[in-house]
């Protein structure tokens, strides 16, 4: 499969940059047996029946896009500081993170990098510091900081901002609201530098719907990295490799699930973080088991999905892993059927877009 065959026409305006109000009034477009239909989020409890199980990503953001600068000594002995921004995408130890830095070509092992203060040489003493152990091939830099452990979770607190998606960074600044509006009601776990955005849409009571139905709700968590921003950069998708993630499943939450399939309920996916989760916990026999680790599971057609029957998720930009997921899920034909009337109908696309449900081709 090619990367070209997962493109279409998105016209720039149709991308969200805040979410609507109140969040579960955005638009959700259902997929089903071939056929669309328009609803509101707040209708989900229509399309789901006693018995049927839904699956969140609990994960919470958090501020993960740090400004500092870097330094490092020339052969006359002067410290040279450059302007650097990272964003954190994997923890690797307590005091150990990898990370995205821009600009990223010249950082080498050895660089000292001074995050939270305007620096020149005499900031080396303040600010949050951090050492460059390695960089990799795919641009990724291992960070190990001063601090570690509760110590260096409140420092990225303290310096960091809510790391938005690169295509609403470029057309406004990260604010206030942004640190609610980019989390979900039911996050918990700190991990995440980019929301699992479909469980943006839930309110306190459309949850309360959805339980009033006899549907019960489980959490995952799957800690969404920074490689999820990232363009799939080769032709040849047999090519293209995805950054990990870490994730858990709870050894009480697979035996529940594997108990709503055997009474022939359906397992209802919110967001492809927590399907991609699930997938990587189930057996090719369709049993799903405790999982704590990191999946780099890549979705694309062909794929046998093994758990999940329902996903709901948000409109996804084009030529991205994303849209290869729901293309796999509901089908290609019926997915680029689907995003062509979102285009029309005036639907608003990606993290504080609105939301579709799809139903397993």
């Amino acid at each position: 499969m090619k990367t070209a065959d997962f493109d279409f026409h998105l016209p720039e305006d149709h991308i969200a940059l805040r979410p609507v109000e109140p969040r579960d009034s955005a638009r959700l477009l259902v997929v089903r047996d071939g056929g669309l239909e328009d609803r509101i989020v707040r209708d989900l409890a229509d399309f789901l029946r006693p018995g049927d199980a839904l699956v969140f990503n609990d994960t919470r953001v958090i501020p993960a896009r740090m400004s500092g600068s870097r330094h490092r000594i020339s052969p006359e002995g002067e410290t040279l500081s450059v302007p650097v921004e990272a964003t954190l995408h994997h923890r690797d130890a307590p005091d150990v993170w990898a990370a995205f830095m821009k600009p990223g070509k010249r950082i080498k092992p050895g660089d000292r990098i001074v995050f939270g203060a305007d620096c020149d040489a005499a900031c080396l003493m303040s600010g949050l510091g951090a050492t460059v152990m390695a960089k990799g091939e795919d641009g990724l830099v291992t960070l190990k900081f001063a601090l570690s452990g509760p110590a260096l979770d409140d420092a990225i607190r303290d310096i960091g901002v809510m790391p938005l998606p690169p295509y609403i960074a470029a057309k406004r600044a990260e604010d206030d609201r942004d640190r609610s509006d980019y989390q979900t009601v039911y996050a918990e776990h700190d991990g995440s530098v980019a929301a699992p955005t479909a469980g943006l849409h839930f309110t306190p009571e459309l949850l309360d719907a959805i339980r009033a139905k006899d549907v019960s709700t489980h959490a995952v968590t799957l800690h969404v990295g920074a490689g999820t921003f990232l363009p799939v950069k080769v032709d040849d998708l047999a090519e293209h490799r995805m950054h990990s993630e870490w994730g858990t499943v709870s050894e009480e939450t697979a035996e529940a699930l594997n108990k709503v399939r055997a009474s022939g309920g359906r397992i209802v996916c919110v967001g492809t973080t927590s399907l991609r989760l699930l997938e990587s916990a189930t057996t090719e026999d369709g049993v799903i088991g405790p999982f704590h680790g990191d999946t780099a599971i890549f979705i694309t057609p062909g794929y046998r999905f093994r758990a999940v029957d329902i996903l709901m998720t948000n409109f996804h930009l084009p030529k991205s892993t994303l849209f290869m997921l729901v293309s796999a899920f509901a089908g290609t034909d019926t997915m680029k059927t689907a995003y062509a009337h979102a285009v029309e109908s005036g639907y608003r696309f990606y993290s504080y877009g609105d939301g579709s449900l799809l139903f397993r081709g």
